[in-house]
């Protein structure tokens, strides 16, 4: 009986010591790293609208009107050699099994438009037979990050880490809205559209759905 009593103090106080050795994790650090967001590496200092805007006029728009290819052109190209059409008018970052963003140039009429949400889109057929060939973001809410992957000089291994790479793929849709879409007309349908935009390549036989960077919406088609 002695040496169970014995037994028994000696393995709490191991216990209290090993405890002692230990540093306890507040509730909700761990839950933040459970979740995947790294509190103790986010980068304070970094501003990603403001990298978005003072890059916007200088080098994406630049940049992007010097890869963007004739809509009509670079849908033949997909239809005959996607990966050549990639790497002709788009970039990717990775290598095999990753889609190519495409920078294309798009003039033609806006057929639909759905403006039922903040996601907003318009149909614009670009060969006159009032068929939609692309659907064109109008937001205020972008989806998706073409924008941020179509530029060449821009990789992930230039930012901390995968949130503020996130952040700046919002910020450079947002700089976007801001500097392209604030001021459409609301009448859509019917007008003349051209527009400088990017868009994912995931099926050469998809209707491409395109993040403008520059847009110019003109007067009712005759």
């Amino acid at each position: 009986m002695v040496l169970v009593r014995f037994l028994a103090a000696a393995i709490l106080v191991a216990s209290g010591l090993f405890l002692s050795g230990c540093k306890l994790v507040k509730n909700e650090q761990q839950a933040s790293v459970d979740s995947g967001v790294d509190i103790f590496f986010n980068d304070k200092s970094f501003d990603p609208d403001k990298m978005a805007n003072e890059m916007w006029d200088p080098k994406v728009i630049p940049y992007l009107e010097h890869k963007a290819g004739p809509f009509r052109e670079v849908k033949v190209l997909i239809a005959k050699d996607p990966d050549e059409a990639g790497r002709t008018f788009g970039y990717r970052e990775k290598e095999e099994g990753s889609p190519w963003n495409i920078v294309t140039h798009l003039d033609g009429k806006i057929v639909a438009a759905k403006t039922d949400s903040r996601a907003a889109t318009i149909d614009v057929d670009m060969d006159g037979d009032n068929n939609a060939d692309a659907t064109v973001q109008i937001g205020p809410v972008i989806r998706g990050t073409a924008l941020r992957d179509s530029l060449d000089f821009i990789s992930f291994n230039a930012f901390t880490n995968q949130i503020d790479y996130a952040r700046f793929g919002k910020s450079l849709n947002a700089q976007m809205a801001k500097s392209t879409l604030a001021n459409l007309p609301k009448d859509l349908v019917g007008r003349t559209v051209s527009l400088i935009g990017v868009f994912v390549l995931e099926r050469a036989a998809t209707k491409p759905f395109i993040t403008p960077a520059k847009i110019s919406i003109g007067d009712k088609a005759s």
